[in-house]
């Protein structure tokens, strides 16, 4: 479960790092949306010096946009275009659930297919999908495997669509039953993208994002980077900022800032924990040390992506992984002989607290 606290530091006491407008003028917005709130706090001071709707407008736009979303991409709403593509019922896919389909492709492609979201039904099997389910048996698990992957479908969705229309069918590349689409992987990630999009285009340069992910750009109210807590990895940890493993100040610029962990969506069977973090190659979720990964990337879909891919890959491998991206950025918890421990990437200051 991707987790990243909502707690804003704003020091007044300092001097601002980097500049921003003078007189800004901050306000908050918040909502219900995707099984829970967001949080969006801006700058009515834009680019030009003013946005160009009021908050009011803004609210109302965000929840629109969110409510589009979830009409689209929620695999819980049983009317959404995602949940009549899966049970096989033509559909007419908006750009949201064609655009997030194509970011799919990329993950896939640029994961070797550890961050599959053509893998539904192995997370509803283990219980962690939209279905029911626990325990299932190796020949299930492999049943049901084989059924997966977005190796199995065409990669172009518009091509397929026709009149305005897409049959499912269509979307098959080989024999055998159509794959099941769980976006949970990237989609908070890409909301908070859709929702910053749209702050840009009223002219918003200062902003923050949570939709249980986050995007921010520029500076808090205090004139300084947005500030932001890290959840400690403590099983059964469901209250954000009760216990934290640090604090960490957001670069300047655009950036996605995304943890994914195993410590909230678990279960303990015959004394071994089954998290939610399932390996679509194998069919089973991990089990290794790696407790949580947060990922800063330029956008937030982006970090819900490669959080989610070094929760299954594991620490040692995630280390490596990170090494490799001057583009990405890192923090890994994990277990050392029942101890808390903390790696981080060198463009990731974590100030423990």
């Amino acid at each position: 479960m991707k987790i990243i606290i909502r707690i804003f530091l704003y020091v007044l006491l300092f001097l601002p790092a980097f500049s921003c407008v003078p007189k800004d003028r901050y306000v908050t917005i918040t909502g219900y949306a995707q099984g829970g709130t967001y949080t969006v706090k801006l700058n009515l001071n834009g680019h030009d010096g003013h946005v160009s709707a009021e908050p009011e407008e803004i609210r109302d736009s965000i929840d629109s946009i969110l409510s589009r979303i979830d009409k689209s991409l929620s695999g819980y709403n049983r009317n959404s275009l995602l949940s009549r593509f899966n049970a096989g019922e033509p559909v007419s896919p908006d750009s949201l659930f064609t655009e997030i389909y194509s970011h799919a492709w990329t993950v896939y492609d640029e994961t070797a297919g550890v961050v599959d979201v053509a893998s539904a039904p192995l997370f509803d099997i283990w219980g962690f999908g939209f279905k029911t389910g626990e325990m299932p048996t190796e020949e299930a698990v492999m049943e049901v495997k084989a059924g997966c992957g977005l190796r199995r479908m065409k990669r172009n969705m518009p091509e397929m669509v026709s009149d305005g229309v897409l049959n499912p069918a269509s979307m098959l590349s080989e024999d055998g039953p159509l794959p099941q689409l769980n976006y949970n992987a990237i989609a908070q990630g890409y909301s908070c993208d859709v929702v910053a999009r749209y702050l840009y285009s009223i002219g918003v340069k200062d902003m923050m994002v949570d939709i249980g992910e986050i995007f921010c750009d520029g500076c808090n109210p205090s004139g300084r980077q947005w500030t932001l807590g890290i959840d400690r990895p403590v099983d059964g940890n469901n209250d954000p900022g009760a216990q934290m493993q640090g604090i960490f100040r957001a670069p300047a610029g655009p950036h996605g800032i995304v943890t994914s962990g195993n410590y909230r969506k678990f279960y303990v069977r015959d004394g071994r924990k089954y998290s939610h973090s399932i390996d679509p190659r194998t069919g089973y979720p991990v089990d290794h040390q790696l407790l949580s990964a947060t990922i800063v990337a330029a956008d937030a879909m982006t970090a819900d992506a490669y959080a989610t891919y070094c929760m299954v890959i594991g620490l040692d491998a995630s280390k490596e992984f990170l090494m490799s991206r001057p583009d990405l950025e890192g923090c890994l918890i994990y277990d050392e002989d029942g101890v808390f421990r903390t790696w981080c990437s060198d463009g990731f200051v974590l100030e423990e607290i």
